[in-house]
């Protein structure tokens, strides 16, 4: 036999059914602000200490940068001082004809050039080779050419420069800067040349040169 229940008991079932569990649970709390205030405290924080590190980097960056073409800069101005002092120990000087003494004059300030190079740089060291023209035994002129080279060496030696750092030389009529046999080749010829045996690195340019 089936039993039934009167409408108002049933709804009266139900209600109490619904109040006793039933429905969504309650949201879970929210975010502590003070937390998040923290948080965000502590990567701000990171944040810049990582842009305070990267400036530092990119500052001794520059600075190296600029050190190295500050150096490459001055390196390349000693190279170019270096090759004018070379140069300017490379000049000639001549002698007349049968003679050996230093003639007054242009060749007498090319000398001077040179003492004034030698007393700039003391580790410079150098040698003068005295040369002939044609015109003589092959003997004679060897002999002629070795009182050339002392002649200029002897120059530099009274003036102060050690005896050891200028070497001598001769070549006789062996080495002619021109072949021609006339007085414009021979007074060419007629020379004593100077060339860097030691401490030719680095040179400096005496001042008012």
């Amino acid at each position: 036999m089936r039993l039934t229940l009167p409408l108002s008991l049933g709804v009266a079932v139900v209600l109490a059914a619904a109040a006793c569990g039933g429905g969504p649970p309650p949201p879970p709390p929210g975010p502590d602000p003070d937390s998040l205030a923290a948080e965000q405290a502590r990567r701000d924080s990171i944040a810049a200490e990582q842009a305070r590190q990267d400036s530092i980097r990119r500052e001794e960056q520059r600075r190296e940068q600029e050190r190295i073409a500050r150096e490459r800069e001055e390196a390349a101005a000693r190279a170019a001082e270096s090759r004018r002092v070379s140069d300017a120990l490379a000049r000639r000087v001549h002698f007349d004809f049968d003679r050996s003494n230093i003639r007054a004059g242009e060749d007498t300030e090319v000398l001077e050039q040179k003492l004034a190079i030698l007393q700039a740089n003391p580790q410079l060291r150098i040698q003068v080779t005295g040369h002939c023209d044609e015109r003589g035994s092959d003997e004679y002129n060897l002999a002629l050419g070795n009182r050339r080279a002392l002649s200029a060496k002897q120059y530099l030696v009274d003036r102060g420069i050690g005896d050891d750092r200028v070497m001598t030389a001769s070549m006789g009529e062996e080495q002619p800067l021109d072949p021609g046999q006339n007085e414009t080749a021979w007074e060419q010829n007629r020379r004593g040349e100077f060339t860097i045996v030691g401490g030719g690195t680095d040179l400096r340019m005496p001042g008012g040169m």
